[in-house]
């Protein structure tokens, strides 16, 4: 197997103010919705138990994105104690929670939240990996399976999701000392005749003194091509809908126009906990979204293929 050096640990327990994730974003083959896994270590030095899932020091987050319907989260938080975390920068990676995992090419989980129960078992294949940002201690966002393909089985309440293949979409590793001020997300999964693949993933977010940072990576015809000149044309953070169209070039000349948008009742709203406990910062998530990729005379479209992510407290951001 071949060991990502993306999914490396960055995070020492020693370091103070700092959150490390895996996630997982699964949009089943048949169509029937989306899974969104998410595997969180934040402030490890902290060792205080508040109680609250979202402030625990090791956290496991799943997430049901139905077709047509409204999503529906579980979350449940853990003490240091049940955290065992592969070194800082060491391959082969893991991260375990209790009963809840991931590794290279693999993800695991029980959790019982509510009343429910949920397990799944989850294997990820891709050909392509690619860092989005990278700001050293400040934080940032990679994608070790840009093109992930999954197998495996999810259960919930005895509802079994499973097939050959599973689903679609992207495994990311995130780390930073706080989360930004805004920022806008979206990964889109083209599948085409002939099997195919295309994928599209951008970024932007606020940096200090005014300054914005973004950025763009096509994965086309198996070659990847970073986009410049990124131009945001359409902003909607609104109660039924989340959109964000933009243009730009990829490093090749070629003009790209992409859109991703995502409506009720699939837009997914919750808060993150601040890295200092602080407060919260409000996200809005629609892993079901449609999204549309103009590069050339070429245009390439899915529905329910994409996530988009907007989050921020500042509303003047948007």
């Amino acid at each position: 197997m071949r060991y990502h050096p993306l999914n490396a640990v960055y995070a020492a327990p020693s370091m103070k103010r700092r959150y490390e994730v895996w996630f997982v974003r699964c949009g089943l083959a048949d169509g029937s919705g989306a899974w969104w896994f998410r595997y969180l270590v934040m402030n490890l030095v902290r060792r205080g138990e508040t109680g609250e899932p979202a402030a625990m020091p090791a956290q496991v987050w799943a997430t049901w994105f139905p077709r047509d319907g409204e999503p529906r989260s579980f979350i449940q938080g853990f003490p240091a104690e049940e955290l065992e975390l592969s070194g800082r920068g060491r391959l082969p990676f893991h991260c375990r929670i209790a009963k809840c995992g991931i590794e290279e090419g693999f993800c695991w989980g029980s959790l019982r939240v509510d009343g429910h129960t949920l397990s799944w078992r989850v294997l990820v294949n891709s050909e392509f990996g690619t860092t989005l940002s990278d700001k050293g201690w400040i934080g940032f966002s990679r994608s070790p399976h840009s093109d992930a393909v999954f197998s495996g089985e999810i259960v919930l309440d005895g509802r079994k999701f499973a097939s050959e293949p599973l689903g679609f979409g992207v495994q990311g590793h995130n780390c930073g000392y706080r989360h930004r001020a805004y920022w806008r997300w979206m990964h889109a999964y083209f599948r085409q005749p002939g099997g195919a693949t295309s994928t599209l993933e951008a970024l932007v977010y606020d940096l200090p003194l005014g300054m914005v940072f973004s950025n763009g990576v096509l994965w086309h015809q198996g070659k990847p091509s970073r986009l410049r000149r990124m131009q945001e044309r359409e902003i909607a953070r609104e109660a039924t809908k989340l959109k964000w169209a933009f243009a730009a070039v990829t490093a090749e000349g070629t003009r790209v126009e992409a859109a991703g948008e995502g409506r009720a009742p699939g837009i997914h709203r919750l808060e993150y906990v601040k890295t200092d406990g602080r407060g919260r910062v409000p996200v809005c998530n629609a892993s079901l979204a449609r999204a549309t990729l103009r590069l050339g005379e070429e245009t390439l479209e899915t529905d329910g293929g994409a996530v988009l992510e907007m989050g921020g407290a500042s509303k003047d951001l948007w």
